[in-house]
């Protein structure tokens, strides 16, 4: 049986992950920062230590843009150097390492989607952070696989479940249509991160579902499948009342998994119907 630990159990891709996995086929470790701070190293190395996972998958971050431009110190100690801790952990016990990572670790100015290949050039403090724990990783263990996605959706904080709680507070709304990307289930990107896991392609991975759109377009389509009418305004992101500045085009191309093929992940629509199904049930 597959020892897993998830440190950031709490978050939507904990959730996910523990949502999606099989407890006939995975032992899981969950833990959060009442149970352990990933910052601390030797909480870390001597967690690792006594439970001997085979597996480490990093989903504790601080992922608020502006919490990071406000308290960098901490962006930096959770995101980079809590990813250190746990890649040291796992090379020393032998495990395979999974770190979480963003599309704010490109600058998101050229129009066209990003390869894993092209080079990062993060302009926030968030995209910063998230970087250099991906160099830790990099440098501490070989077997890892880092995984980068955006506009992530699933149980708890998300753009999703923000407009459709709006919906039934409020008539109309202005969203952005000038930033890009491919909204991407929680669900799914967990699916493919339990395959992965199974396999020795190590290496840095773009995983976000298939297709792209804007802010403005992806509203639209939670509203019509939630059957909620509601004003909508098209407005550049200064005017938007939900989205933060971020990367305008931060598209990522699963270049990695098309020419390995060995795994596809479905469209942005279609991941969203099931979310939106399961949400109701």
């Amino acid at each position: 049986m597959l020892k897993i630990w998830i440190a950031g159990s709490a978050g939507q891709m904990g959730q996910a992950l523990n949502d999606t996995l099989d407890p006939l086929e995975m032992e899981v470790f969950n833990t959060d920062l009442q149970e352990l701070d990933i910052t601390r190293t030797d909480e870390v190395l001597n967690f690792a230590t006594l439970n001997r996972p085979d597996v480490i998958i990093n989903c504790a971050a601080v992922t608020d843009i502006q919490i990071c431009e406000d308290e960098p110190e901490k962006a930096y100690r959770i995101n980079a150097l809590g990813a250190r801790n746990l890649s040291i952990a796992a090379r020393k016990v032998g495990a395979k390492m999974v770190q979480l990572s963003t599309d704010d670790v490109f600058d998101g100015q050229r129009g066209v989607a990003y390869t894993e290949f092209d080079e990062a050039r993060p302009q926030t403090v968030y995209g910063k952070s998230k970087k250099a724990g991906e160099e830790y990783v990099k440098e501490f263990t070989e077997k890892h696989f880092i995984v980068r996605s955006n506009w992530v959706y699933g149980k708890g904080k998300n753009f999703v479940n923000k407009i459709l709680e709006l919906a039934d507070e409020r008539e109309s709304l202005a969203v952005a249509s000038d930033q890009f990307a491919s909204p991407t289930s929680a669900k799914d990107l967990a699916r493919l991160i339990l395959f992965l896991i199974q396999t020795n392609e190590y290496g840095t991975y773009h995983a976000t579902c298939k297709g792209v759109c804007n802010r403005y377009e992806f509203a639209k389509e939670i509203l019509r499948l939630a059957g909620k009418d509601m004003k909508m305004e098209s407005v550049p992101t200064r005017m938007s009342e939900l989205s933060s500045s971020r990367p305008a085009f931060a598209a990522l191309d699963n270049f990695i998994l098309r020419i390995i093929d060995v795994y596809e992940m479905p469209s942005w629509q279609e991941s969203l119907v099931e979310y939106m199904e399961e949400r109701a049930e």
